[in-house]
């Protein structure tokens, strides 16, 4: 694979996985009933449910600045490792998304270091 190739295949996981991260911090800050909830349950109170969606946001945006995209990829996997630890330990439900959105941010990590 040449690295035009892999540039053009980063670039579009970088876009997909800061998309999906604007959307999931964007309903967090807003205070979306089901983001109130999820956190409810998880019981550290509402300003983790900002400080995340914060991460998320910030995260997602270093994402497509190429001096900051591993700095925010790094950023992203820490939230992710919280995200499917909350669904394994105290969620339940399926953990799959998280653990997509951390392989994600850990790809990019990796070739964007």
């Amino acid at each position: 694979m040449t690295n035009t190739t892999m540039n053009k295949i980063l670039w579009a996981l970088q876009i997909l996985t800061a998309a999906a991260f604007l959307a999931s911090g964007g309903a967090k800050l807003a205070g979306a009933k089901q983001m109130v909830e999820v956190f409810d349950k998880i019981g550290r109170g509402q300003w983790f449910r900002y400080l995340t969606g914060a991460l998320e946001i910030a995260g997602a945006i270093a994402l497509l600045i190429p001096s900051f995209t591993f700095y925010g990829a790094a950023t992203l996997i820490v939230v992710m490792v919280g995200a499917v630890a909350s669904h394994l330990l105290i969620l339940g439900g399926s953990f799959a998304p998280a653990l997509v959105l951390l392989i994600f941010s850990a790809v990019i990590a990796y070739f964007r270091r």
